[in-house]
């Protein structure tokens, strides 16, 4: 399945391809969007708060990873493959990404 490309991240970024591991943050995201129905579910049910508080725990962390992993490729394979831009683009390029970690 080839993933399209957003018009804004090909005006941003000197490079116009998938990302390697993007697949995978996508089966992860995924995951922890059926996890969070259930954990929905649960709370419609009128299940015990402590069966859906580690419940919930879990779907952040999930999410959390997933976040962690799409930064840091970034870091990996826009910034530190860079070799269009200079030193002072890069930091700020970093700067701008890392905020969300």
């Amino acid at each position: 399945m080839k993933q399209e490309i957003p018009e804004n991240h090909k005006k941003n970024h000197a490079h116009a391809h998938p990302h390697e591991s993007h697949p995978g943050i996508i089966k992860r995201l995924r995951r922890a969007e059926g996890h969070l129905r259930s954990v929905i579910a649960m709370i419609e049910a009128g299940r015990a708060c402590t069966e859906v508080a580690p419940q919930l725990r879990a779907v952040e962390q999930a999410i959390s990873n997933a976040k962690t992993e799409f930064i840091r490729d970034h870091i990996d394979h826009c910034i530190g493959n860079s070799t269009s831009n200079g030193a002072r683009s890069i930091v700020e390029e970093l700067k701008s990404i890392t905020k969300y970690l």
